[in-house]
Protein backbone atom coordinates (compact mmCIF):
# COMPACT_ATOMS: atom_id res chain seq x y z
CA UNK A 1 0.00 0.00 0.00
CA UNK A 2 2.45 2.29 1.27
CA UNK A 3 4.47 1.52 -1.94
CA UNK A 4 2.14 2.22 -4.20
CA UNK A 5 1.43 5.65 -2.24
CA UNK A 6 5.06 6.46 -2.79
CA UNK A 7 4.73 5.78 -6.83
CA UNK A 8 1.74 7.24 -7.37
CA UNK A 9 2.61 10.32 -5.73
CA UNK A 10 6.00 11.50 -7.90
CA UNK A 11 4.00 10.34 -11.06
CA UNK A 12 1.09 12.72 -10.11
CA UNK A 13 3.71 15.48 -9.42
CA UNK A 14 5.28 14.73 -12.46
CA UNK A 15 1.83 15.01 -14.36
CA UNK A 16 1.36 18.20 -12.87
CA UNK A 17 4.84 19.85 -14.17
CA UNK A 18 4.54 17.94 -17.61
CA UNK A 19 1.24 20.21 -18.34
CA UNK A 20 2.98 23.32 -16.94
CA UNK A 21 5.87 23.01 -18.59
CA UNK A 22 3.64 22.00 -22.06
CA UNK A 23 1.90 25.10 -21.46
CA UNK A 24 4.85 27.64 -20.76
CA UNK A 25 6.83 26.70 -23.55
CA UNK A 26 6.22 28.58 -26.87
CA UNK A 27 6.99 25.65 -29.15
CA UNK A 28 5.82 22.86 -32.04
CA UNK A 29 3.84 20.10 -30.12
CA UNK A 30 7.05 18.13 -31.43
CA UNK A 31 9.32 19.55 -29.23
CA UNK A 32 7.18 19.77 -26.49
CA UNK A 33 6.49 16.01 -26.04
CA UNK A 34 10.22 15.45 -26.57
CA UNK A 35 10.68 17.86 -23.20
CA UNK A 36 8.19 16.81 -21.28
CA UNK A 37 9.23 12.97 -22.53
CA UNK A 38 12.60 13.62 -21.47
CA UNK A 39 11.78 14.51 -18.12
CA UNK A 40 9.66 11.47 -18.14
CA UNK A 41 12.06 9.23 -19.01
CA UNK A 42 14.84 11.12 -16.78
CA UNK A 43 12.19 10.50 -13.92
CA UNK A 44 11.82 7.13 -14.58
CA UNK A 45 15.79 6.30 -14.64
CA UNK A 46 15.21 6.38 -11.10
CA UNK A 47 13.13 2.81 -10.79
CA UNK A 48 15.92 1.38 -12.63
CA UNK A 49 18.33 1.58 -9.40
CA UNK A 50 15.58 0.07 -7.35
CA UNK A 51 15.14 -2.56 -9.36
CA UNK A 52 18.68 -2.96 -9.72
CA UNK A 53 18.79 -2.50 -13.66
CA UNK A 54 21.89 -1.05 -12.77
CA UNK A 55 23.74 -3.79 -11.27
CA UNK A 56 23.74 -5.05 -15.12
CA UNK A 57 24.84 -2.33 -17.19
CA UNK A 58 28.40 -1.10 -18.11
CA UNK A 59 29.62 0.89 -14.91
CA UNK A 60 30.00 4.09 -17.14
CA UNK A 61 25.92 3.85 -18.11
CA UNK A 62 25.25 2.40 -14.41
CA UNK A 63 26.68 5.59 -12.99
CA UNK A 64 24.62 7.81 -15.09
CA UNK A 65 21.59 6.49 -15.20
CA UNK A 66 22.07 6.54 -11.16
CA UNK A 67 22.94 9.79 -10.82
CA UNK A 68 20.18 11.40 -13.31
CA UNK A 69 17.33 9.25 -11.72
CA UNK A 70 18.46 10.15 -8.32
CA UNK A 71 18.81 13.60 -8.81
CA UNK A 72 15.53 13.94 -11.06
CA UNK A 73 13.35 13.24 -7.99
CA UNK A 74 14.64 16.33 -6.41
CA UNK A 75 14.55 18.61 -9.52
CA UNK A 76 10.93 17.45 -9.82
CA UNK A 77 10.28 18.68 -5.76
CA UNK A 78 11.48 21.99 -6.63
CA UNK A 79 9.45 22.71 -10.15
CA UNK A 80 6.06 21.24 -7.98
CA UNK A 81 6.70 23.92 -5.33
CA UNK A 82 7.60 26.75 -7.44
CA UNK A 83 4.59 26.09 -10.02
CA UNK A 84 2.25 25.36 -6.77
CA UNK A 85 3.48 28.78 -6.05
CA UNK A 86 3.14 30.39 -9.10
CA UNK A 87 -0.73 28.90 -9.77
CA UNK A 88 -1.48 30.09 -6.00
CA UNK A 89 -0.54 33.97 -6.93
CA UNK A 90 -2.39 33.27 -10.57
CA UNK A 91 -5.63 32.14 -8.41
CA UNK A 92 -5.37 34.66 -5.93
CA UNK A 93 -4.92 37.72 -9.32
CA UNK A 94 -1.39 38.56 -8.03
CA UNK A 95 -0.04 37.18 -11.22
CA UNK A 96 -1.40 37.31 -14.72
CA UNK A 97 -2.19 34.22 -16.37
CA UNK A 98 0.01 35.14 -19.08
CA UNK A 99 2.81 34.66 -16.70
CA UNK A 100 2.38 30.65 -16.88
CA UNK A 101 1.27 30.56 -20.89
CA UNK A 102 3.89 30.96 -24.23
CA UNK A 103 6.29 32.58 -22.33
CA UNK A 104 10.03 32.50 -22.98
CA UNK A 105 10.82 35.15 -20.46
CA UNK A 106 9.03 33.18 -17.47
CA UNK A 107 10.82 29.39 -18.89
CA UNK A 108 13.96 31.02 -19.45
CA UNK A 109 13.57 33.03 -16.07
CA UNK A 110 12.83 29.09 -14.19
CA UNK A 111 15.85 27.34 -16.13
CA UNK A 112 18.29 30.28 -15.20
CA UNK A 113 17.21 29.83 -11.53
CA UNK A 114 17.01 26.17 -11.32
CA UNK A 115 20.58 25.83 -12.69
CA UNK A 116 21.40 28.20 -10.27
CA UNK A 117 20.20 26.47 -7.54
CA UNK A 118 21.10 23.69 -8.22
CA UNK A 119 24.82 24.20 -9.07
CA UNK A 120 24.47 25.82 -5.76
CA UNK A 121 23.01 22.59 -3.54
CA UNK A 122 26.62 20.73 -5.67
CA UNK A 123 28.81 22.98 -4.28
CA UNK A 124 27.76 23.15 -1.15
CA UNK A 125 27.57 19.11 -1.06
CA UNK A 126 31.12 18.87 -2.08
CA UNK A 127 32.46 21.45 0.91
CA UNK A 128 32.54 18.66 4.19
CA UNK A 129 31.25 20.58 7.48
CA UNK A 130 33.78 20.13 10.60
CA UNK A 131 31.39 19.81 13.32
CA UNK A 132 33.81 20.14 16.97
CA UNK A 133 32.11 18.82 20.13
CA UNK A 134 33.46 18.61 23.56
CA UNK A 135 32.41 15.84 25.75
CA UNK A 136 33.73 15.29 29.37
CA UNK A 137 33.22 12.22 31.71
CA UNK A 138 33.90 11.70 35.79
CA UNK A 139 34.94 8.16 34.38
CA UNK A 140 38.70 7.36 34.38
CA UNK A 141 40.20 8.26 31.14
CA UNK A 142 43.86 7.97 30.54
CA UNK A 143 44.31 10.68 28.13
CA UNK A 144 42.01 13.17 26.31
CA UNK A 145 40.59 11.39 23.16
CA UNK A 146 39.91 12.54 19.67
CA UNK A 147 37.21 10.69 17.99
CA UNK A 148 35.73 11.04 14.46
CA UNK A 149 32.52 9.95 14.09
CA UNK A 150 30.49 10.10 10.54
CA UNK A 151 27.69 8.11 8.97
CA UNK A 152 25.80 7.95 5.95
CA UNK A 153 28.24 7.64 3.26
CA UNK A 154 26.52 5.85 0.68
CA UNK A 155 29.90 4.69 -1.08
CA UNK A 156 28.50 3.26 -4.79
CA UNK A 157 27.53 4.56 -7.68
CA UNK A 158 27.82 8.40 -7.01
CA UNK A 159 30.31 8.38 -4.02
CA UNK A 160 32.63 6.43 -5.86
CA UNK A 161 36.51 5.65 -4.67
CA UNK A 162 38.22 9.00 -5.65
CA UNK A 163 35.76 10.87 -3.48
CA UNK A 164 36.15 7.93 -0.72
CA UNK A 165 39.63 9.04 -0.82
CA UNK A 166 39.30 12.37 -0.19
CA UNK A 167 36.97 11.73 2.55
CA UNK A 168 39.56 8.90 3.86
CA UNK A 169 42.67 11.55 3.50
CA UNK A 170 40.56 14.70 5.81
CA UNK A 171 40.12 11.95 8.25
CA UNK A 172 43.20 10.82 8.34
CA UNK A 173 43.98 14.55 9.30
CA UNK A 174 42.16 15.03 12.39
CA UNK A 175 44.85 12.16 13.55
CA UNK A 176 42.29 10.78 15.94
CA UNK A 177 42.35 7.72 18.19
CA UNK A 178 39.42 6.39 17.38
CA UNK A 179 37.05 6.72 14.15
CA UNK A 180 32.97 6.04 14.06
CA UNK A 181 30.71 5.43 11.58
CA UNK A 182 26.78 4.99 12.52
CA UNK A 183 25.72 3.05 9.61
CA UNK A 184 24.91 3.49 5.69
CA UNK A 185 28.45 3.08 4.55
CA UNK A 186 26.74 1.15 1.50
CA UNK A 187 24.65 3.16 -0.50
CA UNK A 188 22.13 0.42 -1.93
CA UNK A 189 24.80 -1.89 -3.92
CA UNK A 190 27.64 -3.72 -3.62
CA UNK A 191 28.46 -4.16 -7.11
CA UNK A 192 30.43 -0.61 -7.27
CA UNK A 193 32.12 -1.23 -4.09
CA UNK A 194 33.55 -4.67 -5.10
CA UNK A 195 34.32 -3.48 -8.58
CA UNK A 196 36.50 -0.21 -7.30
CA UNK A 197 37.89 -2.04 -4.24
CA UNK A 198 36.53 0.39 -2.15
CA UNK A 199 38.10 -1.52 1.07
CA UNK A 200 41.31 -0.82 -0.06
CA UNK A 201 40.65 3.10 1.06
CA UNK A 202 39.53 2.62 4.32
CA UNK A 203 42.20 0.28 4.57
CA UNK A 204 44.37 3.80 4.43
CA UNK A 205 42.37 4.91 7.74
CA UNK A 206 45.52 5.27 10.31
CA UNK A 207 42.86 4.71 13.61
CA UNK A 208 41.00 1.80 14.61
CA UNK A 209 37.16 2.12 13.06
CA UNK A 210 34.29 1.30 14.47
CA UNK A 211 30.70 0.95 12.53
CA UNK A 212 26.85 -0.33 13.51
CA UNK A 213 24.88 -1.47 10.54
CA UNK A 214 22.08 0.67 8.68
CA UNK A 215 19.16 -0.14 6.88
CA UNK A 216 21.43 0.40 3.39
CA UNK A 217 23.51 -2.72 4.28
CA UNK A 218 20.29 -4.85 4.40
CA UNK A 219 19.20 -2.97 1.33
CA UNK A 220 22.49 -3.67 -0.51
CA UNK A 221 22.72 -7.53 1.27
CA UNK A 222 23.49 -7.91 4.62
CA UNK A 223 26.31 -10.57 4.16
CA UNK A 224 28.36 -9.44 2.10
CA UNK A 225 28.32 -6.11 3.54
CA UNK A 226 29.64 -7.66 6.49
CA UNK A 227 32.67 -9.08 3.99
CA UNK A 228 33.53 -5.77 3.22
CA UNK A 229 33.43 -4.81 6.67
CA UNK A 230 36.49 -7.53 8.03
CA UNK A 231 38.16 -6.98 4.21
CA UNK A 232 38.14 -2.90 5.23
CA UNK A 233 39.57 -3.36 8.58
CA UNK A 234 36.08 -1.87 9.82
CA UNK A 235 35.00 -3.28 13.34
CA UNK A 236 31.32 -4.22 13.28
CA UNK A 237 29.37 -3.81 16.19
CA UNK A 238 25.88 -5.74 15.07
CA UNK A 239 24.23 -5.85 18.77
CA UNK A 240 27.62 -6.28 20.27
CA UNK A 241 30.16 -4.09 22.04
CA UNK A 242 33.45 -4.04 22.97
CA UNK A 243 36.21 -2.57 25.24
CA UNK A 244 38.51 -0.23 23.40
CA UNK A 245 41.15 1.66 26.54
CA UNK A 246 39.04 3.55 28.53
CA UNK A 247 35.46 3.58 26.59
CA UNK A 248 32.96 0.86 25.52
CA UNK A 249 31.64 0.96 22.37
CA UNK A 250 28.00 -0.23 21.64
CA UNK A 251 26.92 -0.86 18.33
CA UNK A 252 23.04 -2.16 17.65
CA UNK A 253 22.13 -3.69 14.90
CA UNK A 254 19.51 -1.79 12.02
CA UNK A 255 16.16 -1.36 13.66
CA UNK A 256 15.17 -3.39 10.09
CA UNK A 257 15.85 -6.52 11.74
CA UNK A 258 12.83 -6.56 13.92
CA UNK A 259 14.63 -9.48 15.85
CA UNK A 260 17.54 -7.13 17.20
CA UNK A 261 18.07 -7.73 21.03
CA UNK A 262 16.78 -5.14 22.87
CA UNK A 263 19.38 -2.10 24.57
CA UNK A 264 18.45 -3.37 27.83
CA UNK A 265 19.94 -6.94 27.04
CA UNK A 266 22.67 -5.75 24.56
CA UNK A 267 24.10 -3.40 27.68
CA UNK A 268 24.46 -6.68 29.81
CA UNK A 269 27.79 -7.44 27.86
CA UNK A 270 28.92 -3.79 28.14
CA UNK A 271 31.57 -3.10 30.86
CA UNK A 272 29.36 0.27 32.35
CA UNK A 273 32.21 1.00 34.31
CA UNK A 274 33.89 2.24 30.90
CA UNK A 275 32.25 5.83 29.04
CA UNK A 276 29.49 4.24 27.20
CA UNK A 277 29.36 5.30 23.32
CA UNK A 278 26.32 3.76 21.64
CA UNK A 279 26.25 3.44 17.79
CA UNK A 280 22.60 3.04 16.74
CA UNK A 281 22.32 4.10 12.93
CA UNK A 282 18.05 5.11 12.99
CA UNK A 283 17.69 7.53 16.11
CA UNK A 284 14.68 6.11 17.01
CA UNK A 285 13.46 5.84 20.84
CA UNK A 286 16.35 8.34 22.29
CA UNK A 287 15.00 8.00 26.02
CA UNK A 288 15.88 4.12 25.88
CA UNK A 289 19.59 5.20 25.80
CA UNK A 290 18.56 7.19 28.53
CA UNK A 291 17.47 4.54 30.74
CA UNK A 292 20.36 2.85 30.07
CA UNK A 293 22.15 5.26 31.46
CA UNK A 294 24.58 5.47 28.20
CA UNK A 295 26.88 8.69 28.30
CA UNK A 296 26.71 9.17 24.43
CA UNK A 297 24.88 8.10 21.45
CA UNK A 298 25.50 8.80 18.14
CA UNK A 299 23.00 8.33 15.11
CA UNK A 300 22.55 9.50 11.18
CA UNK A 301 19.84 8.07 9.02
CA UNK A 302 17.73 11.10 8.85
CA UNK A 303 20.45 12.98 6.89
CA UNK A 304 18.14 16.11 8.00
CA UNK A 305 15.97 15.72 5.47
CA UNK A 306 19.22 16.20 2.80
CA UNK A 307 17.21 19.26 1.22
CA UNK A 308 14.91 21.62 2.32
CA UNK A 309 11.75 21.21 2.83
CA UNK A 310 11.87 17.68 3.90
CA UNK A 311 14.20 19.13 6.78
CA UNK A 312 10.80 20.71 8.15
CA UNK A 313 9.35 16.87 8.09
CA UNK A 314 12.11 14.77 9.63
CA UNK A 315 12.51 17.69 12.31
CA UNK A 316 8.46 16.52 12.92
CA UNK A 317 9.14 12.81 12.75
CA UNK A 318 12.18 12.05 14.82
CA UNK A 319 12.85 13.73 18.61
CA UNK A 320 16.16 14.76 17.28
CA UNK A 321 16.61 14.88 13.43
CA UNK A 322 19.93 16.70 13.21
CA UNK A 323 22.74 17.82 15.95
CA UNK A 324 23.41 17.87 19.75
CA UNK A 325 20.35 17.03 22.33
CA UNK A 326 20.82 15.75 25.54
CA UNK A 327 18.31 13.82 27.81
CA UNK A 328 19.17 13.73 31.41
CA UNK A 329 22.57 12.39 31.86
CA UNK A 330 22.95 11.09 28.19
CA UNK A 331 24.25 13.05 25.52
CA UNK A 332 23.27 12.35 21.67
CA UNK A 333 24.76 13.60 18.71
CA UNK A 334 22.39 13.11 15.19
CA UNK A 335 24.44 13.74 12.10
CA UNK A 336 23.17 14.60 8.97
CA UNK A 337 25.86 12.72 7.20
CA UNK A 338 29.65 12.73 5.19
CA UNK A 339 27.82 11.72 2.21
CA UNK A 340 24.02 11.46 0.59
CA UNK A 341 21.60 9.67 -0.96
CA UNK A 342 20.66 10.11 -4.82
CA UNK A 343 21.54 13.60 -6.33
CA UNK A 344 24.57 15.40 -4.80
CA UNK A 345 22.46 18.68 -3.72
CA UNK A 346 22.52 19.94 -0.43
CA UNK A 347 20.18 22.37 -0.12
CA UNK A 348 19.37 23.80 3.71
CA UNK A 349 21.36 21.02 5.24
CA UNK A 350 24.83 20.14 5.29
CA UNK A 351 27.25 16.97 4.90
CA UNK A 352 29.34 16.93 7.69
CA UNK A 353 31.95 15.20 9.64
CA UNK A 354 31.95 15.38 13.88
CA UNK A 355 35.53 15.41 15.87
CA UNK A 356 34.69 14.80 19.38
CA UNK A 357 37.19 15.81 22.17
CA UNK A 358 36.11 13.68 25.11
CA UNK A 359 38.10 14.78 28.35
CA UNK A 360 37.88 13.63 31.98
CA UNK A 361 37.14 16.11 34.97
CA UNK A 362 37.87 16.23 38.33
CA UNK A 363 35.31 14.44 40.94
Amino acid sequence: MWMLIFTLLPLSALAYIGWHVWCLLPLSWVWKVLIVALMTGAFLLLFAGFMRVTDRMPMPLAIATYEIGTSSIIILLYLFMLFLLLDLGRLLHLLPRTLLYNNWWTAGGITVGMFALFLYGYLHYQHKHREEIQLSTEKRLTKPLKIVAMSDLHIGYHNRRSELHRWVEMINAEQPDLILIAGDIIDGSMRPVIEQQMHEEFKLLKAPVYACIGNHEYYSGEPRARQFYQEANIHLLQDSCVTVGDVCIIGRDDRTNFRRDSLGVLMQKADRSKYCILLDHQPYHLDQAERQQIDFQFSGHTHHGQVWPISWITEHVYECAFGPYQRGNTHYYVSSGLGIWGGKFRIGTRSEYVVITLTAVSR
